[in-house]
C-alpha cells in the first residue's frame, strides 16, 4: 500500500491510499477559498444513564443530498472542485469538514477547569471539549458504485486503510476508542450518495462497548473463559452438527465466520468474526487479511439479494445497512480510562439493515427508542436460512 498525505485549503488532513506498485502520487493543491472551520464540539455527561453525549451545533449546516454533479466526494474534474483535489483516486481519507468531534475543540470551548471542562447548575452538569477526530473514507471514485461493487483487491485496500487509521488514531492523545463504520442508504440517514464510510476517534469508551466489556467480564468470572470465543464456538458447533432449524452460520471460512446472532436485534443482522480472537484490526495476520475481502463482499452481495420479489425484473433496490467494526478501547482519555476488561473484547463487524421485508422498514418505535428493548420481526434462524439461500 502506498500512502500520500497532503492538506486541504482549510488545513484539514487528506490522505490518498493507493495499491502497492502504483506510481508515486504528487497530490494536487486545493485551490478553493475555504475559511478555517470552527468546530463547536463538546461532550456532555448524562448522570442518569452514566454516559457521554456529543453536541455539535455546527453540523446543522452540513451538505445535504447534493445533486450527483455537485458531489463533494467525487474527484475534482472539469473545473468542478470537490473535497478531493486530484482527478482520480483509489481510496482516500480526509478530516470531516463538519465533525462531531474535533482535534481543536478545546480552542472553541468555554471551559474553565484544568482539563478544559466546565460544570454548571446544582447537579452539577459536566461538559468537556469534544476532542477527537472524525474522518471520511471514500472507497472508490465511482459515484454510482457501492462497497459490494469493489474488486477483492480494492476491498483489501480499504481493509488496510481501516487498519492504518486505527493505528494512527489510537496513538493520538486523548483518544480512547476508534470506530470504523459505513452507513448506506437514505433510509439509514445517509446524506451523501457516494460510497463512503467514516471513522470516529472518541475521547471516551462508548456505551455499547462498556456494556460488552461488562458482559465479558461477568462471563470470565463465571466460567474462566472468554465470552466472544464461546459465542463463536457455539455457533460453529451447531453449524457442524445442526439440529432442525438451529444453524445460524451464513459463511464459514478458514479464517472468518459470519453468523446471525441468537438474539439478533434487527430483522437481518450478521456478525462477522475472525476465527482467532484479536482485539483490533491491527492484530490481524496476513492470512486473515487475505480472506476477508472475499467473505465480506459475498456477505454484502447477499444483503443486496434479500428483498428481491418473485418475478421482479430490473435492478434490485440497494439494501440500506450499517456496517460497524467493534474494536477494543485503546488508551486512557480525559473522559474516562480504558476499562480493565478491554482485552476481553473480540474484534468483529456487525452488519444489519433497517429493512424487514420488501417495501417495509423496521422503525425504532416506543419499546426500542424508549426502553432500548428491541422486538425482532424475523426469527434469527429464518434470517440465516434466507441469507444462505441468496448466495451469489
Amino acid at each position: 500500500m502506498r500512502k500520500t498525505t497532503t492538506e486541504l485549503a482549510d488545513g484539514r488532513e487528506l490522505i490518498y491510499y493507493d495499491a502497492a506498485g502504483t506510481a508515486p502520487r504528487v497530490p494536487a493543491a486545493d485551490p478553493r477559498p475555504l475559511e478555517p472551520t470552527a468546530a463547536l464540539a463538546e461532550i456532555r455527561y448524562d448522570p442518569v444513564l452514566d454516559e457521554w453525549v456529543a453536541v455539535a451545533a455546527h453540523r446543522q449546516g452540513r451538505i445535504y443530498h447534493p445533486p450527483a454533479d455537485e458531489c463533494p466526494l467525487c474527484p475534482s474534474r472539469d473545473g468542478r472542485r470537490s473535497e478531493i483535489p486530484d482527478a482520480d483516486y483509489q481510496v482516500v481519507v480526509f478530516e470531516n469538514r463538519f465533525p462531531s468531534l474535533a482535534r481543536d475543540a478545546a480552542a472553541h470551548y468555554p471551559g474553565d477547569g484544568p482539563d478544559g471542562s466546565r460544570t454548571t447548575g446544582p447537579l452539577p452538569h459536566l461538559g468537556r471539549p469534544g476532542t477527537g477526530r472524525c474522518e471520511v473514507v471514500c472507497f472508490t471514485q465511482e459515484h454510482d458504485h457501492s462497497f459490494a461493487d469493489l474488486t477483492p483487491a480494492r476491498a483489501r485496500l480499504v481493509l488496510d486503510t481501516w487498519t492504518d487509521r486505527t493505528a494512527q488514531l489510537s496513538a493520538l492523545p486523548g483518544v480512547a476508542q476508534v470506530f470504523c463504520f459505513e452507513n448506506r442508504g437514505a433510509e439509514i440517514g445517509v446524506t451523501l450518495g457516494h460510497p463512503h464510510g467514516q471513522i470516529y476517534a472518541y475521547p471516551f469508551t462508548t456505551p455499547r462497548t462498556e456494556r460488552m466489556l461488562a458482559a465479558a467480564a461477568a462471563h470470565r468470572r463465571r466460567t474462566g473463559r472468554n465470552l466472544f470465543e464461546d459465542l463463536l464456538a457455539a455457533e460453529l458447533a451447531l453449524h457442524r452438527s445442526p439440529q432442525d432449524g438451529t444453524d445460524r452460520v451464513v459463511i464459514a471460512g478458514e479464517h472468518w465466520t459470519a453468523f446471525v446472532p441468537y438474539a439478533a436485534h434487527w430483522p437481518y443482522e450478521v456478525h462477522l468474526y475472525p476465527n482467532r480472537r484479536v482485539s483490533d484490526l491491527t492484530a490481524l495476520t496476513e492470512a486473515e487479511r487475505a480472506e476477508f475481502p472475499g467473505v465480506y463482499l459475498d456477505l454484502l452481495r447477499r444483503f443486496d439479494r434479500l428483498f428481491t420479489e418473485d418475478g421482479q425484473r430490473g435492478p434490485t433496490p440497494p439494501t440500506p445497512y450499517v456496517a460497524a467494526w467493534h474494536q477494543a478501547p485503546v488508551t486512557q482519555s480525559a473522559a474516562g480510562g480504558c476499562p480493565p476488561s478491554a482485552s476481553e473484547l473480540a474484534l468483529h463487524l456487525e452488519l444489519y439493515t433497517v429493512r424487514r421485508t420488501v417495501g417495509k422498514l423496521k422503525y425504532l418505535a416506543g419499546s426500542e427508542s424508549g426502553m432500548d428493548v428491541f422486538i425482532n420481526d424475523v426469527p434469527p434462524e429464518r434470517a440465516a436460512q434466507r441469507l444462505r439461500e441468496v448466495a451469489p
